[in-house]
């Protein structure tokens, strides 16, 4: 195996989840009578670059396919968070009605939606086309392509550069990480700005946040890793800011190499010396990550064993990427955890990938009254305690499994 950045040889292995399907390939009720495509699930660090990285079985077509069912807007929080985002963006770098905003992986238009209101000429980039027309029916631009450096050349051609750019929680979903931020700093002005969010690594091993890796996850970013990357393919880090979000997250800052002007802020060297001292950049930091994961997925399997044993009704909330992980690594299925609700119409009425749980609505929850509610979106944990606070008039407690199984 070779890196994806840096093309060295890759021989330290992270973690081992043995095998799994597309996160995201939920199944019809017709689905359920034919096969399904398991792929080994295995991640690696390049003692190189340290880019943390999957070892790639699956194209990434089966991955995002034109029916992809993740949609931003359905998380009340998300939305505040891109609309504060815009505020920011706007006041900090003078965004008017003559600038222009690109984001790649623009989902929904959940994000530019926003951008749109405050009268700032916008285009997304979004290649699957079920949210691309969401996005649409909101009176959004969008391009319905996978983003690169000839996707930027040709938007640049055509007069549609950017002044801003942004691409949240998409740079470890690609591939080729390198076409995908040349093509950053060709699409942006000679003054421009690209924003990045991604989990944050230090986050992931720390709390081990392992249900975060699945296949359409091909990188695991650390700010030393991206530095790197970045600067390798003319894009220049100039500030970094934690965000709280899905378990912790960082929003990069970068500029082009060649004419940005922004002075770089402290932020960058303080995290990245963070990150030096918390041995990133070091065999060992990797170590034992496996065995931690293993007991997070044992003592959820125990729990619901235990629960069964006792007569006690389990449902699951949130039809997530990192339940799927999580429920297939762990071996759990319907004899165990019979539902999982989700408010997103395209996923209600089919089955989680794998280990086949059907997805409801929460008229479902309502009427059955459950003990216990697995909160698989452990990220939106107070989102939907509150969303969901109704379920302690029946004395019905809410459970989490990572970092590690808690009951309240």
């Amino acid at each position: 195996m070779k890196c994806r950045h840096c093309q060295a040889a890759v021989t330290l292995q992270f973690i081992d989840l043995e095998t799994a399907p597309p996160s995201n390939s939920y199944l019809s009720a017709v689905a359920l009578s034919a096969p399904e495509k398991w792929y080994p699930l295995r991640v690696y660090t390049c003692t190189s670059c340290w880019l943390v990285q999957t070892q790639d079985y699956a194209h990434f077509s089966e991955l995002f396919a034109s029916d992809y069912a993740y949609f931003s807007s359905f998380s009340t929080s998300w939305l505040k968070h891109a609309q504060q985002y815009v505020a920011e963006m706007a006041q900090r770098f003078d965004l008017v009605a003559s600038s222009h905003v690109i984001e790649v992986a623009s989902n929904d238009g959940y994000l530019l939606q926003y951008v749109k209101e405050r009268g700032i000429p916008c285009l997304g980039v979004e290649p699957t086309t079920s949210t691309a027309q969401v996005a649409r029916d909101k009176g959004i631009n969008v391009v319905e392509e996978f983003f690169g450096v000839e996707l930027a050349d040709k938007l640049v051609a055509e007069g549609r550069a950017a002044d801003l750019t942004a691409a949240n929680n998409v740079l470890a979903h690609v591939p080729d990480i390198n076409d995908f931020v040349a093509g950053f700093a060709r699409v942006l002005k000679p003054n421009g700005v690209s924003t990045f969010e991604f989990p944050h690594l230090m986050r992931l091993v720390e709390q081990c946040q392992f249900d975060t890796i699945y296949h359409e996850h091909f990188s695991y970013l650390s700010l030393t890793a991206v530095n790197t990357i970045f600067s390798r393919n003319g894009l220049q880090v100039f500030d970094v800011v934690e965000l709280p979000t899905h378990g912790g997250s960082l929003r990069v800052f970068a500029q082009r190499q060649d004419t940005g002007r922004l002075a770089v802020t402290p932020a960058v060297a303080a995290l990245l010396d963070r990150e030096d001292r918390a041995g990133v950049a070091s065999e060992a930091y990797y170590g034992g990550f496996q065995q931690r994961a293993n007991r997070i997925k044992d003592d959820l399997l125990s729990f619901l064993i235990q629960a069964k044993r006792d007569g006690k009704r389990v449902g699951a909330y949130g039809a997530a990427a990192k339940g799927n992980t999580l429920l297939n690594y762990a071996g759990v299925r319907s004899n165990l955890l019979p539902w999982v609700v989700d408010r997103n119409p395209a996923k209600q009425g089919k089955y989680l990938p794998g280990c086949r749980i059907a997805v409801v609505d929460e008229a479902r929850l309502q009427r059955e009254r459950p003990d216990f509610v697995v909160i698989l979106p452990w990220n939106l944990r107070s989102e939907v305690m509150e969303q969901l606070s109704y379920i302690r008039e029946w004395g019905g407690k809410f459970v989490c499994a990572v970092p590690e199984l808690a009951i309240e």
